[in-house]
């Protein structure tokens, strides 16, 4: 399968394989999906079953979503410290080093202690010695921070049965004191790919300005998606500080957007004839997934080439970090669909408002915007299962609400439910399975069953989605996308490539693009941010 038509709709649900483990009677006591709430909620293995002689067998996803099997004897003294080279092994960031060898690092332009913009380097390049503003390239974040005494707690994502505590460390992100590339001889090019999102233009204007920062003349943006890179009628947008100024200010991307392109030795093939050595890639699983097979062509071509992505997905269902840009903003504008539906439910006789969000398989969005305006009664995800019909169904609970409450207000994440549709098969040009309208079918069922009983209600639809798609980044995603932006520079300057950047435990590393695009990042329905939702929704198991 092409690198480019990776998707998340394509890569295995871990929650299923999570339920059919459970059913048959192995031990879950860390799944592989670092899909839980908050910074903590991190593990690296899949469900696991107890083997002959205590050998506890791991299940653990590799990059194309396939289970590879692996096995650590715990009874064995000395597995954690093989447990953490061979994860220090996995997290060890791809650098130009690696295929060249010999190639010698020149102190950094980067230092914010000069006065003005750096022009001309033919004196040499400047540095300062005192400016103490560099991270070393041995500085680590870890990874975990809560350490878990029982695998019974809440959210327990643990390694071995005893849950023992092992320390994972990742690269912190920010400027190097040597680079990799004189500035003078850098062509950077940016791409954005898959849908939009609130905070692309953000992420462009802060990539252009910390790269002029470093000396470099030549930037272009490359439009929509990957596919300026083969469509001849698409030319390069030369980009400066002037020229994306103000971008920030509006919504969209400055460069357009698309799926799918050509294939990655044509693109590398373009970018040998452009003369293009920095690529900073923007977009979501099959984005980077495309970017890191343009890393690996690179290599394989010995090019002197550094490809950094910028996680972009509004789902956040990427996995490792605490939150990708646009998520905050997408939570945000959903207020607002929310009390719409909550003012049409609350105002009219038996009244009932449905607000679908975006989350194909992952329902943050959804979950969150539940917490945060207080008026939802019903929340419902991909990650657990409901009936709509039945003595413990949705409809049923709804039932209650109106005789109780007299009007009730139900939030669905996109992804939701599908089960209960009609499967067209269809796929857009991602490879992303085209879903179902989950929202609609709620909608409909719901007038149905309330027709039968004879109780009369009045229900309000309301889907925001492309309205939120387009809105420009809040103030906490505006942050998020400036410092971003400038650490995917300061990792391309040190050398890095076929990496990505993103926050973890509220500090910004590099991870390698493979640990990052195994699978969707999802929420563990036994995590206290799911419980939290639970709690105040107030809403039943609809099992």
């Amino acid at each position: 399968m092409d690198a480019l038509s990776c998707s998340p709709a394509a890569i295995t649900n871990p929650r299923r394989a999570t339920l059919a483990a459970r059913r048959r009677g192995l031990s879950c006591l860390g799944r592989r999906h670092a899909e839980n709430e908050g910074p903590g909620g991190r593990a690296f293995l899949g469900c696991r079953g107890i083997g002959q002689g205590g050998v506890v067998k791991n299940e653990i996803k590799n990059a194309g979503g396939q289970r590879d099997r692996a096995a650590i004897d715990f009874s064995d003294p000395g597995w954690k410290p093989k447990f953490q080279r061979d994860f220090e092994s996995r997290f060890d960031l791809p650098h130009l080093k690696d295929v060249f060898p010999d190639a010698v690092p020149i102190p950094s332009t980067f230092c914010l202690r000069m006065r003005s913009p750096t022009e001309e380097f033919a004196d040499g390049y400047p540095s300062d010695e005192k400016w103490h503003g560099y991270i070393n390239n041995s500085d680590r974040v870890l990874l975990k921070v809560i350490h878990y005494s029982s695998p019974t707690s809440a959210g327990a994502q643990c390694i071995d049965p005893d849950c023992s505590w092992v320390e994972q460390w990742v690269h912190r992100a920010g400027p190097r004191e040597e680079i990799y590339f004189r500035p003078e001889e850098v062509k950077a090019a940016i791409v954005t790919c898959g849908g939009l999102c609130p905070g692309l233009n953000d992420v462009i204007r802060q990539i252009v300005i910390t790269l002029e920062i470093y000396g470099v003349k030549k930037i272009v943006g490359i439009p929509f998606g990957y596919r300026g890179f083969g469509d001849e009628g698409l030319t390069e947008m030369p980009l400066s500080r002037k020229v994306v100024q103000n971008v920030h200010l509006s919504g969209g991307s400055l460069l357009g957007v698309s799926r799918g392109g050509p294939s990655i030795p044509e693109i590398v093939d373009t970018m040998e004839r452009r003369g293009i050595n920095m690529l900073f890639v923007l977009g979501g699983n099959g984005t980077h997934a495309g970017a890191n097979a343009i890393h690996n062509e690179c290599r394989k071509r010995r090019l002197r080439v550094a490809v950094v992505g910028v996680p972009k997905t509004i789902d956040n269902d990427i996995l490792l970090m605490d939150k990708t840009f646009g998520f905050d903003t997408a939570v945000e504008e959903a207020q607002r669909a929310i009390n719409s539906a909550y003012i049409e439910a609350h105002s009219a006789y038996h009244g009932i408002g449905i607000v679908k969000l975006m989350g194909r398989s992952s329902g943050y969005i959804a979950m969150h915007a539940s917490l945060a305006s207080g008026q939802i009664d019903i929340c419902l995800i991909p990650e657990v299962p409901f009936h709509l019909h039945g003595p413990h169904g949705v409809l049923r609970h709804l039932k209650y609400l109106i005789e109780t409450k007299g009007s009730a207000v139900v939030c669905v994440a996109e992804g939701a439910g599908q089960n209960f549709l009609e499967k067209t098969n269809a796929k857009d040009a991602s490879g992303n399975i085209v879903l179902s309208d989950i929202g609609v079918h709620i909608q409909q069922e719901t007038k149905k069953y309330f027709r039968e009983i004879g109780v009369p209600v009045d229900v309000k639809y309301i889907d925001p989605t492309y309205m939120i798609r387009a809105c420009r980044a809040n103030a906490s995603d505006g942050i998020l996308c400036t410092v971003l932006g400038q650490n995917a520079v300061h990792g391309a300057f040190a050398g890095y490539s076929g990496i990505t950047v993103g926050i973890c435990n509220t500090h910004y590393v590099y991870f390698p693009i493979p640990e990052v695009i195994q699978y969707p990042r999802s929420v563990d329905p036994n995590s206290r941010m799911w419980h939290r939702c639970l709690t105040s929704t107030g809403q039943p198991d609809f099992i």
